[in-house]
């Protein structure tokens, strides 16, 4: 009988600990996926290093960006190559029935709410597993798959939610892990991308996938910085009127910046997140009629559109994803902490 072995946090900024038991028996609504991969995110990171709480105590199995194929559970899925959704909800209750599911009261998140997929399975309700189609796996690991449930499913849902359209300028702060993939559905979505960061090689990166524009902006103020955006609308011919900012950074001077290009009919989509608190001027929302928005992961809905970008070809990910044995967690994490990978890292059971 195959054995659950999981690398668990036991303490902040300690190294992970390798248990081992029995698989459990599981409920009619459960299932029991063999773990192909799971992405190393800034919110585990939150968890690991910034002392964020989860909803459950230590010891604790993190990862929420998994995919896997389907051990045990209903026949239909059995043997089913899947992606877990980062966002469990229960599907009944009020916020669910009004197509926001990924708000739910009720939701369960790996890695948070139970024990995540730095595992070699987990144990998940098999309600809104999205299946993967074969014709993906040409091309793709089920392993290099594993960030749909996150790194790209959380930009393709804001991006929806910001009412993005063809034409539009769209501003994207914070080009690395999430913020890159952000910037590529926005420009498949028919935008003009312009792309922000401090980091020379994410912006070069970013050109060579195909954004519009780039920007450093290490060093400008703000005012700079929106001039220097002025100016790449112009050149792009896009209206300077109604630009969809995306913050991605999860940095307070990312926030800030993002706020402070702000003009009229804009809305700011918050994406990245940071415990810092900051200090703007609520009134311009006013002031430029625009709109501030959140979100928070992305609703099951709306995983299999984002597979098919992925099966159709229009969004290529090869080059974002970086494998690493499950083995190499400690390292893994501690890399990622000091900022030495440039694509995201997905931890591969290597039991």
């Amino acid at each position: 009988m195959e054995k659950l072995k999981q690398w668990q946090m036991t303490a902040l900024n300690k190294d992970f600990s390798l248990v081992e038991s029995d698989l459990p028996i599981i409920n009619e609504n459960e299932a029991i996926i063999k773990i192909a991969g799971c992405g190393v995110c800034h919110t585990d990171l939150s968890f690991w290093h910034d002392g964020v709480r989860t909803k459950k105590e230590m010891p604790l199995t993190l990862g929420h960006e998994i995919s896997g194929v389907v051990l045990e559970g209903p026949e239909h899925l059995k043997g089913k190559n899947v992606i877990i959704p980062a966002v469990l909800p229960c599907g009944d209750c009020e916020l669910c029935n009004k197509g926001r599911s990924n708000m739910c009261q009720n939701q369960l998140m790996p890695g948070n709410d139970f024990h995540g997929g730095f595992a070699s399975h987990i144990i998940v309700p098999h309600k809104y597993l999205c299946a993967v189609p074969d014709s993906i796996l040409e091309k793709y690991s089920l392993e290099e798959l594993s960030v749909i449930a996150d790194a790209i499913s959380t930009p393709y849902q804001v991006i929806i939610k910001s009412e993005l359209r063809k034409g539009d300028l769209a501003i994207v702060i914070g080009v690395g892990g999430v913020g890159i993939y952000g910037a590529l559905i926005a420009k498949i979505m028919g935008a003009k991308v312009l792309a922000i960061d401090i980091n020379d090689e994410k912006l070069a990166n970013a050109k060579k996938h195909g954004v519009d524009e780039t920007l450093n902006s290490k060093g400008l103020s703000h005012r700079d910085v929106k001039g220097k955006v002025r100016e790449i609308a112009k050149e792009l011919e896009v209206s300077k009127f109604g630009w969809k900012i995306f913050e991605i950074s999860g940095t307070t001077p990312g926030q800030e910046l993002a706020f402070s290009l702000l003009t009229y009919t804009s809305t700011l989509s918050i994406v990245g997140f940071t415990m810092d608190k900051l200090n703007v001027r609520l009134s311009n929302l006013m002031a430029f009629d625009a709109k501030l928005i959140g979100t928070w992961g992305c609703k099951p809905e709306l995983y299999p559109e984002v597979v098919d970008l992925i099966a159709s070809g229009k969004l290529d990910i090869k080059d974002f994803v970086e494998t690493f044995p499950l083995s190499k967690i400690n390292e893994v994490f501690q890399n990622t902490l000091e900022h030495k990978y440039d694509k995201r890292s997905v931890l591969v059971p290597d039991f």
